[in-house]
């Protein structure tokens, strides 16, 4: 039925829907530098990955439209809104981003 494809293409992206029904993605480390979508009414969401590589397989700090974003997950309501999700990669893993606090 495409379900497991499905959830590939969003880990690509960076993001996925971990518990199918909540409007709630996690965030993962992308393999593209850029990705963008149509999310309807003439909105895109935009994920942009900095320092992308093979070696920085690791989510260092994030910005959501330009502000330090900490969650280790996104709202179906930011992507819906047309946001911009910035990445920043690195070798090493960041232990204290995406953490709640």
């Amino acid at each position: 039925c495409g379900q497991v494809s499905s959830w590939y293409i969003f880990g690509a992206m960076g993001f996925y829907p971990a518990c199918p029904g909540d409007p709630v993605y996690q965030l993962c480390s992308p393999i593209f530098n850029k990705v963008e979508m149509n999310v309807g009414e003439g909105k895109t969401f935009t994920i942009i990955t900095n320092n992308n590589s093979k070696e920085n397989v690791y989510i260092q700090s994030a910005t959501l439209n330009g502000e330090p974003y900490t969650k280790s997950w996104i709202h179906h309501d930011d992507v819906m809104s047309g946001s911009t999700l910035v990445f920043e990669m690195g070798t090493e893993p960041n232990k204290s981003w995406g953490l709640i606090k």
